[in-house]
């Protein structure tokens, strides 16, 4: 392929059962590649993508490596059977791993190590109950921002997740965050929508997880990447390889910039970008944020070769 491309992980929540099932089946290095995640954790993920149940496969700390799994399967099949190699990764949040394992700076065995222990982490910074996250639609971010700092009242609520023009995720604690979304209705969102998470990801709140993630990241090897990685914190690709310790603890407790993200990988000149892994979330935002980006789910592999024939 003649055209430069990025490949986009994505984060919780695109999770389903039966993730990388057709794959694994098709395709000998999808299955070679389920079978190191097993080995890895000591544990049967391969089974708990195909089959669930669905509330275990849901648990922070499963999910965070079953994504990962399927995601890096999915992009060594598009890489070494398809022959399309990346100049560009980045992932939303938990996919930020995804894009660094494509870059050759973490091995995946320890990078499914490392977010099992991130899951594990993040779910226990919080009680549960104690903390929610919601999505609000048609505000722009000063505003959010300054409905956060009235909506606290000594508590944390704070913007999440930048997702695209219009859509903001915010997060902190339970009563916080009801108050910033009655603010936001009265203000003129289109819609607020509580999400259902068991965590009040990337927000202040989340600072034990970061200190887990940080004792964690010690123990690792780190290269530099191979192909830029666009940072969620900084919007930026990595300087090298010793700032991804930082950037990774940083990001557990700071929101997600996937539009700035986005934006850098149309000027660094990307026209067409994969999302390899399951469902068709980061498309979505693809499609919001530029047209100047063309975004295919890659999932169904028989099909986005169709596609990019076409």
């Amino acid at each position: 392929m003649a055209e430069p491309l990025a490949f986009l992980f994505p984060g919780q929540g695109s999770q389903a059962i039966g993730m990388g099932k057709e794959l694994a089946e098709e395709f000998p290095r999808a299955r070679d590649t389920f079978a190191e995640a097993d080995a890895a954790l000591g544990f049967p993920l391969t089974a708990l993508c195909f089959e669930g149940p669905e509330e275990k496969l849901n648990l922070t700390e499963n999910t965070q490596p079953a994504l990962l799994a399927c995601s890096w399967a999915l992009a060594r099949v598009l890489r070494e059977d398809v022959g399309l190699a990346p100049a560009w990764a980045a992932g939303h949040s938990l996919g930020e791993f995804t894009a660094l394992v494509a870059a050759g700076t973490l091995r995946f065995a320890d990078a499914l190590r490392l977010v099992r222990e991130r899951g594990r982490a993040m779910q226990e910074a919080v009680p549960v109950g104690k903390g929610g996250m919601a999505a609000i639609l048609g505000l722009e971010l000063e505003d959010i921002e300054a409905l956060c700092a009235e909506a606290a009242d000594g508590e944390v609520v704070a913007p999440a997740n930048l997702n695209g023009p219009g859509q903001v995720v915010i997060a902190g604690t339970t009563a916080a965050v009801a108050r910033a979304a009655a603010i936001a209705k009265d203000r003129g969102a289109k819609r607020v929508v509580e999400l259902a998470v068991s965590a009040p990801f990337h927000c202040a709140l989340m600072e034990p997880a970061a200190r887990r993630l940080e004792q964690a990241l010690a123990e690792v090897e780190i290269k530099a990447p191979v192909i830029p990685v666009i940072a969620n914190v900084t919007a930026e690709p990595y300087p090298g390889a010793d700032a991804v310790r930082d950037l990774l603890v940083r990001q557990v407790t700071s929101p997600v910039r996937w539009q700035d993200c986005v934006g850098a990988l149309e000027r660094l000149g990307c026209g067409l970008a994969l999302e390899v892994g399951p469902g068709s979330v980061l498309s979505g935002l693809v499609r919001r944020i530029t047209s100047g980006i063309r975004c295919l789910p890659a999932s169904d592999v028989q099909k986005l070769q169709q596609q990019l024939a076409a």
